[in-house]
């Protein structure tokens, strides 16, 4: 990165959503949901309703995905869910092309580079010691570290708390509505990448700095 580069860069703090953002996890979340969905003998749900909750939280995917609204139930689809995921998931989870470069740069220029997801901290933390990339992490927030999940602010609120950070410092970027909404009430810029199943047209709906096909571009704010 060219030092004119570096002088522009105009946020201080990078805010990741995980899951089709910095890594295509795909396969494996929808290992996970069909491990359950067959278990439970549920038909006709198909590969793309899944997708459609990647982002969510498990007990709201599931709700959406079965139409189940008893919690007693719903925590034992999450259980088992999350026991077979301990099998498959970071196996099947694979980092986009662009983004040890992006992060290697942004630890690089001295810049906060965290996690804001909903899935489970040790989770991410696995993937990324798995792929040499743990170093440049400097927090990971997972769904198990808020009350409210996105599109919810808490997340990003307690990272900027935490963190003594002003909301003007702060670049949040993630792949989908939800994303987008968590940003909004949380008072931040918000880059949006379709590198999820999230449409450009979808994510231009928000308030955005930019809307990209490759998560590199964040270099170029």
């Amino acid at each position: 990165m060219e030092n004119g580069m570096e002088a522009e860069m105009k946020y201080q703090a990078y805010l990741f959503d995980f899951d089709y953002t910095l890594a295509n996890s795909e396969k494996g979340i929808l290992g996970c949901f069909r491990y359950v969905l067959q278990k439970y003998q549920y038909q006709g749900i198909s590969d793309e309703e899944i997708k459609k909750t990647i982002g969510m939280t498990l007990k709201d995917a599931f709700r959406k995905l079965t139409e189940v609204e008893d919690d007693a139930i719903i925590s034992e689809y999450q259980m088992v869910y999350r026991k077979k995921a301990d099998e498959i998931m970071n196996k099947n989870t694979v980092i986009f092309p662009s983004v040890p470069e992006v992060l290697k740069t942004l630890s690089k220029n001295g810049k906060n580079v965290m996690i804001v997801s909903t899935k489970g901290k040790e989770r991410i933390e696995e993937f990324f010691e798995n792929v040499g990339l743990k170093q440049e992490i400097d927090f990971i927030l997972g769904g198990e570290d808020v009350k409210k999940a996105k599109p919810n602010p808490e997340g990003i609120l307690t990272v900027i708390e935490r963190f003594g950070l002003q909301r003007e410092e702060v670049l949040y970027i993630g792949d989908s509505v939800i994303d987008a909404q968590a940003a909004q009430a949380a008072g931040v810029d918000f880059v949006g990448v379709t590198s999820g199943v999230t449409t450009r047209e979808e994510l231009e709906q928000f308030s955005h700095v930019m809307i990209l096909k490759d998560i590199k571009g964040i270099l170029e704010i």
